[in-house]
């Protein structure tokens, strides 16, 4: 018995529980107070068109009455870890932080505990009211795909329970492409095959999916069928990548302005490394153009944590790579984080003093927020809040805003 939890309009929804005038009202949260695209909104504005990625300027001709507020990542993320918490110790130790609002229990082994798949839904959301005052919508299966579709079926604040033995026939007319983690490649080379919806899928050799998809191919096929065999993971797996990113003002050319924003990821992916004991010594940094992402793999001398020399390669992006062209995102990427080696090392090129330097600023930044002491070159760095990875977790390596 698989549970997935579904926060209703999460963010929105905390802004409307702390904050009374807002309730029952349409709620637009943006990133920051200068933030013109919508987050997420209030159901209440859903109604009227709103949607996520939606500028504010076409929400409001929608939707005139629309409140705007800020988001405040720092408490989304607080709030979603006390929420995962209790479910782990009041509901199921078998839980899988999917993201900051979703959340897969396995509660097969404590199904004479908490009773009926009613009986579970209904004591998952008592204990995120009790702990949170939020309301969700709960799935109940017999594996993670049908759980997550269920969720999804009585929005918001409802209950689907989808019996194992009834899945294969309640997703038969569901399309294959509104089953999580099917995109536009899988869901085209089914749809060249006459395979639109999961009852299709039968019809269909296993074969002709493992062949080009492999294991994802095989365990696309079983999803279809209510058969998912992905086991509820609660082991949040080690870092392929540890990364960045960060919007422009619109249509960015000056280089300056670049390199700050350059050098601002740069800081917050190696105060991350170091936050947990990591070095990489490879590099993504790019610039996303019109014409695509400009930049590439870079390599510092050796396995660092330290800012300095990854600000240096983005200079040599700057004046290497770069050509003058319009730029809309910036992005810095470590993509072989490994832990750090502790012993020291003969032959060190880094400075010295650097590293004491690091501590000292990763401590002041943890105690009065990031980037209460930096380098004054990022003075002038973008002032927009931080958001929310879609690969949150409450702890470890992904638990950063």
């Amino acid at each position: 018995m698989i549970v997935l939890v579904d926060m209703n309009a999460f963010f929105a929804s905390i802004e409307q529980r702390d904050r009374l005038e807002l309730k029952g009202r349409p709620v637009a949260v943006t990133n920051g107070d200068q933030g013109t695209c919508i987050i997420t909104s209030s159901y209440e504005a859903r109604e009227y068109g709103v949607r996520t990625g939606m500028r504010l300027r076409e929400a409001r001709r929608l939707c005139p009455g629309l409140f705007r507020v800020t988001a405040r990542s720092q408490l989304y993320a607080e709030v979603s870890s006390r929420i995962m918490e209790a479910l782990r110790d009041r509901v199921a130790p078998e839980i899988e932080v999917f993201s900051v609002d979703e959340a897969f229990i396995d509660v097969t082994r404590v199904q004479q505990l908490h009773g009926s798949p009613e009986a579970v839904a209904q004591r998952v959301r008592q204990v995120i009211w009790e702990v949170a005052g939020l309301r969700c919508s709960v799935g109940v299966a017999g594996d993670k795909t049908t759980a997550k579709w269920a969720a999804k079926q009585h929005k918001p604040d409802g209950v689907t329970i989808v019996p194992p033995w009834e899945s294969a026939a309640r997703l038969r007319d569901v399309p294959v492409t509104a089953l999580c983690g099917v995109g536009r490649g899988i869901g085209g080379f089914l749809a060249a095959r006459g395979v639109r919806t999961c009852g299709e899928m039968a019809g269909l050799p296993i074969g002709a999916l493992t062949q080009r998809w492999g294991n994802v191919g095989r365990r696309v096929w079983l999803m279809a069928q209510g058969l998912d065999p992905e086991p509820v993971r609660t082991e949040v797996a080690p870092p392929k990548s540890i990364g960045h990113g960060k919007m422009l003002p619109p249509a960015t050319s000056d280089e300056r302005t670049l390199l700050t924003y350059l050098e601002h990821m740069a800081h917050k992916v190696t105060a991350r490394l170091r936050r947990h004991r990591l070095e990489a010594q490879q590099f993504f940094i790019g610039l996303k153009t019109d014409a695509g992402w400009v930049g590439g793999r870079f390599l510092t001398p050796e396995p660092t944590d330290d800012a300095k020399p990854l600000v240096s390669l983005c200079r040599q992006l700057l004046e290497d790579a770069w050509l003058g062209q319009l730029a809309y995102q910036v992005q810095v990427t470590a993509l072989d984080p490994g832990l750090a080696d502790v012993q020291m090392d003969l032959f060190d090129r880094q400075e010295p003093r650097r590293a004491g330097v690091n501590r000292v600023v990763d401590e002041v930044n943890r105690r009065f927020g990031a980037m209460a002491l930096g380098p004054a070159a990022l003075l002038g760095r973008s002032l927009t809040a931080d958001v929310i990875a879609p690969a949150w977790r409450p702890h470890g390596h992904r638990h950063t805003v």
